[in-house]
């Protein structure tokens, strides 16, 4: 049997050592070690930090965050929600990649990829079938009274003659609204679609955003031709070079704006692409243009992202921000550049459930950082071979409350 005497002495060091640890819990330590580790008493407050002698990897990374960082940028996406009128579903018809969204004339006006039927893949004739569901697309455009209901107005740009840059599909699109005219930036492929063919960037302009539209006549962006393939079979991971982040592919343009010029953001591919811990291995890049029909120059900083897969931008306070999801160790991320060029995460979000986001470019984006995000469009993969475009919105989102609290 255990004494009276140990049993009250078991008694003193259990309060003792409570005592201590809660001691240490409320300890309010000397400025001159705060300032020696450049933190704040509020920052180990705020943090919930036990002792700054003893830090874990996790504290160092978190003492690191702004001091000021808050919930602004923290947002929830709801689930898609279908569209009605011609936007509908359609059984053997694809409808993806939605531009954003702008107003004119009193109604909304989208753009998006339309293709039909379904994908053989690469496994068969590349000359004559269809290897994605955005292979031999056109883009076509419709409008709406009020975000729900579309009419399919028809074609705005098709794919180019025989022997053309964009003569295989053209896809992937955005809008750009500057000084009363209209452009479109887009993804091109020339024929015939291989795993190894170089996707470039295409623009056409036009004075109504019900056309006509005028096409360039060669890309406005290409892939670096820096990258070296290996050997003559067409396998997409034989490489002898990698080459730039944008050997291979540039995709997903949208062309902003800002400070005087034009910034041509887009999403680029690497020859011999690899699996990493973040996922798929995709950057983002920028090129740089005096005009909207360019020349666009790449610039010295990319790639701008470790991270993402779609281009969605926006400007706000003077710079751009950017919704990264997909891809990357920083996906699911919203950031911001002061300059458009040097982005920082602003908010880690939960998992986005919009892809290929069409922006409410309508949406006032200086009455916080992710209004634009409020609502928009989006595609769903209803199979592999058939997608069709919905809606979606966001909240932010503030607090965290038990059910009846």
């Amino acid at each position: 049997m255990i004494s009276k005497t140990k049993t009250t002495l078991y008694s003193f060091l259990f309060f003792a050592m409570f005592i201590l640890q809660s001691t240490a819990q409320d300890t309010t330590y000397d400025q001159n070690i705060l300032d020696s580790l450049g933190v704040t008493q509020e920052q180990i407050d705020h943090l919930g930090i036990t002792d700054i002698n003893h830090l874990s990897s996790a504290s160092k990374r978190a003492l690191k965050w702004p001091v000021d960082l808050g919930n602004e940028w923290f947002i929830e996406f709801s689930n898609l929600k279908p569209l009605k009128g011609d936007l509908a579903y359609e059984e053997g018809v694809v409808r993806r990649d939605p531009s954003a969204v702008i107003k004119e004339n009193g109604k909304y006006y989208v753009w998006y990829s339309k293709s039909t039927g379904p994908t053989q893949g690469f496994g068969g004739d590349v000359e004559n079938d269809k290897v994605f569901p955005w292979d031999r697309c056109d883009i076509w455009y419709a409008t709406s009274e009020d975000g729900e209901t579309w009419k399919e107005e028809g074609l705005a740009v098709p794919r180019g003659k025989a022997g053309a840059y964009d003569d295989r599909s053209v896809f992937t699109v955005e809008i750009m609204k500057h000084e009363d005219k209209y452009y479109l930036s887009y993804q091109t492929v020339k024929s015939p679609y291989t795993v190894r063919v170089k996707n470039q960037i295409g623009l056409a302009w036009s004075n109504s955003p019900d056309g006509p539209w005028t096409k360039s006549k060669e890309p406005i962006l290409s892939p670096a031709d820096n990258g070296i393939w290996k050997g003559e079979e067409q396998d997409r991971f034989a490489v002898e070079r990698k080459g730039d982040f944008d050997s291979h592919k540039v995709h997903d343009p949208c062309i902003i704006p800002l400070n005087g010029k034009f910034y041509l953001y887009y999403k680029g591919e690497q020859m011999g692409e690899e699996i990493t811990f973040g996922g798929r291995q995709i950057r983002h890049g920028l090129a740089i243009a005096d005009k909207p029909e360019g020349p666009y120059i790449k610039s010295p900083y990319n790639p701008i992202s470790n991270s993402g897969h779609e281009i969605c931008v926006w400007p706000y306070n003077g710079g751009v921000a950017a919704l990264i999801t997909t891809d990357g160790p920083e996906k699911n991320t919203i950031q911001w550049a002061p300059d458009g060029i040097n982005f920082e995460i602003m908010s880690v979000i939960p998992g986005v459930s919009a892809h290929a986001i069409g922006l409410n470019r309508s949406a006032d984006t200086e009455k916080e950082p992710t209004e634009i995000l409020r609502w928009g469009l989006s595609h769903m993969y209803n199979s592999w071979d058939y997608q069709s475009i919905m809606s979606f919105t966001s909240e932010r989102k503030t607090q965290h409350r038990a059910k009846g609290e």
